[in-house]
């Protein structure tokens, strides 16, 4: 069984993800977070999201579809977990890439028989191949993930965690370093930062009982090891996530660079325009948006420039419309940006 629901949610409200569900984004502008991470490239996207994860979308114009699936037993099949255990980064697949992927979302009724998107992407999934490997070192390397997940909390060692994993012959430690590019402490690592953001942003336990929950013996080093993670104390980190208040700060920001950013690249224009200093800008964006806004302007130019490619504008056309003097300077940037030249992107689309 699953639920399938079409429906346009709440800016900045958390929503938490109860059980393993596909969020496929129908219109909108702006970013979305995941799990303290914001992403501005979910275009043409089939997101998907497993039990204990949220999802928030930072301006108020978004439609989505959402289908939940309640049939856990499907979830414990190795090659289906691809899809949702995530391990830097959102998963997703691309419908550019996934012709039948594409056709299923836009085309179906999502009734009966929803479920078959989860055996296409993960098809799909092996095909775009992230992090390239094979099957087998796909399965080393989520068994190791799904370790992590059960023992962050423990003090154990990086071989003490290896030894618990089926490694099949395979040497867990360096195949995970060589395939994902993080070493098994660090994956540990970015786990427990993780619990921590939920328990500062999502409780109101105290940072002592927090860090002595995650496992660390001595708050003041926790809060040193946050500060140094995140560049916020977990009482700074708690009061800017603002869970509760639903801070409008984001979708405004986000409004004046979709309105300007083809004309205007300058901090000190959205600096004026926000009624801030450059420095209180810059220091307010990095601590709602992890990011910098000199990223937030490119990432629009990228977004228009992908909108207006997909819609067969010739290059000479939107590099004008963006600013770019010449077109060549803009297919550099794209490319820089975007890893792929204007030209290959465009033929994405019709890839199947």
């Amino acid at each position: 069984m699953q639920k399938v629901e079409k429906f346009s949610p709440e800016i900045n409200k958390v929503y938490f993800i109860a059980c393993h569900t596909l969020i496929h984004i129908l219109s909108g502008k702006g970013s979305i977070q995941v799990d303290f991470k914001n992403y501005f490239d979910w275009h043409e996207k089939a997101i998907f999201l497993e039990k204990g994860q949220y999802i928030k979308f930072l301006s108020d114009d978004f439609t989505i579809r959402r289908i939940e699936f309640s049939n856990e037993s499907k979830f414990y099949n190795n090659d289906v977990r691809v899809l949702f255990k995530h391990l830097i980064s959102l998963g997703y697949i691309d419908l550019l890439e996934c012709e039948e992927c594409n056709s299923f979302l836009s085309e179906t009724a999502l009734t009966q028989n929803s479920a078959d998107i989860i055996d296409i992407s993960s098809k799909q999934w092996y095909w775009q191949n992230p992090f390239k490997a094979n099957k087998e070192e796909y399965q080393v390397i989520f068994d190791t993930k799904e370790i992590i997940d059960r023992e962050y909390s423990n003090k154990l060692t990086s071989g003490e965690l290896v030894s618990l994993i089926n490694d099949r012959g395979y040497n867990a430690q360096a195949l995970v370093k060589n395939k994902v590019g993080l070493t098994v402490k660090k994956l540990m690592a970015s786990k427990r930062l993780h619990e921590s953001l939920k328990e500062v942003a999502f409780t109101n336990k105290n940072i002592q009982e927090i860090s002595y929950d995650l496992g660390y013996t001595d708050d003041a080093y926790f809060n040193r090891v946050f500060k140094n993670s995140i560049g916020q104390t977990p009482k700074q980190f708690r009061e800017n996530f603002d869970f509760k208040n639903r801070d409008v700060f984001s979708q405004d920001l986000l409004e004046l660079l979709q309105k300007h950013h083809t004309q205007e690249r300058s901090l000190e224009f959205y600096a004026n325009e926000m009624n801030l200093s450059i420095r209180a800008l810059s220091n307010k964006v990095r601590a709602k948006l992890n990011t910098s806004l000199g990223h937030l302007i490119r990432l629009e130019l990228i977004n228009s420039a992908k909108l207006m490619l997909l819609e067969g504008r010739s290059i000479t056309s939107i590099s004008r419309q963006l600013g770019f003097e010449e077109p060549n300077h803009f297919s550099s940037f794209f490319k820089h940006y975007s890893n792929v030249t204007p030209t290959e992107f465009k033929l994405k689309k019709y890839n199947s």
